[in-house]
């Protein structure tokens, strides 16, 4: 092959590497030494988890994954860099909730002998749509190829308010306050690292889902974690955060809320509601979508 030929052929692969968000190379990145997630995918679509958060703590009796992505392929990439960090027993899996975009890799942690843990009404969730989402996610752009292996794999554990993982040097506290973002989104602290992985309870610089939420139960929990003695936060999607992003969380549903009921209470004409919408909200990096399906869900059908 001639030297101009290769150029090219290395331009052109690097090209389709970089702008294809199926290529888009997520990194498991220090929060502390015992913790690790990833945060802040770019180009949130179907192929990444729609930029769905996830982590690892890592203790001296084994590891907890907090959080399995939307495939079993981006399942199995999570436990080939978790290997790359430790070859301690992968001893647990924490659902945050039941969404697919954090639970549907389940199944590949399973494989690997993880205890699968959520709220009790988690397992509920899953129970009753489980292979209903598994439709339901294609028509949202989940191809049969993203999906090849995808399985649902329930959770063996549930719990009602709190429970603790002893991983013999560090103890992870599950909490769950009140319904929020949805019926089972708990919260993962690790009080020693003042570390706090949130699920949806928080997205930071990425539109809100709140098609299906408990607003008043969502504020209770910003409210709670605020008073917590807690540094680092890792968002169910978006950057890593703290404290003033669970502030700003609570303003913009407060604002959500307020807007999308003046706006729906006069038309339900969606075009013109999430165009006003847009302009009304704090701008977001990613999630406009978001937008979308929350006023269709939670506004107007209410309406009807």
């Amino acid at each position: 092959m001639n030297k101009p030929l290769a150029i090219t052929l290395i331009l052109i692969i690097s090209i389709l590497i970089f702008s294809n968000p199926a290529f888009a190379a997520k990194k498991l990145s220090n929060i502390s030494d015992k913790i690790f997630a990833y945060t802040d995918t770019q180009n949130a679509s179907p192929s990444n988890s729609f930029g769905a958060n996830a982590g690892i703590i890592v203790g001296q009796e084994g590891v907890v994954v907090v959080d399995t992505l939307a495939t079993a392929k981006e399942a199995q990439e999570m436990i080939h860099d978790i290997r790359k960090i430790t070859n301690k027993p992968i001893r647990y899996v924490v659902n945050t909730h039941t969404h697919f975009d954090h639970c549907f890799g389940n199944s590949e942690f399973a494989k690997e002998g993880a205890i699968i843990i959520s709220h009790k009404n988690g397992k509920a969730n899953l129970i009753k749509w489980g292979d209903k989402l598994i439709g339901i996610v294609k028509n949202m752009g989940m191809t049969d190829e993203l999906l090849e292996g995808t399985t649902i794999s329930y959770p063996s554990v549930t719990f009602n308010d709190r429970i603790q993982i002893d991983l013999g040097n560090i103890i992870v506290d599950l909490i769950y306050i009140a319904p929020n973002h949805s019926t089972d989104n708990i919260m993962v602290y690790i009080q020693k690292e003042k570390v706090l992985f949130t699920g949806d309870i928080l997205f930071t610089n990425f539109h809100a889902y709140i098609g299906n939420a408990d607003l008043d139960g969502w504020k209770k929990n910003l409210d709670y974690i605020i008073k917590l003695d807690v540094d680092k936060i890792i968002p169910g999607h978006g950057p890593l955060s703290g404290k003033q992003d669970i502030s700003d969380m609570r303003d913009y549903l407060i604002a959500f809320d307020k807007h999308a009921r003046e706006l729906c209470s006069s038309s339900d004409d969606l075009e013109a509601i999430v165009t006003q919408m847009e302009k009304a909200l704090p701008r977001k990096a990613q999630g406009n979508w978001m937008i979308r399906s929350s006023i269709q869900q939670k506004y107007l059908k209410s309406n009807k």
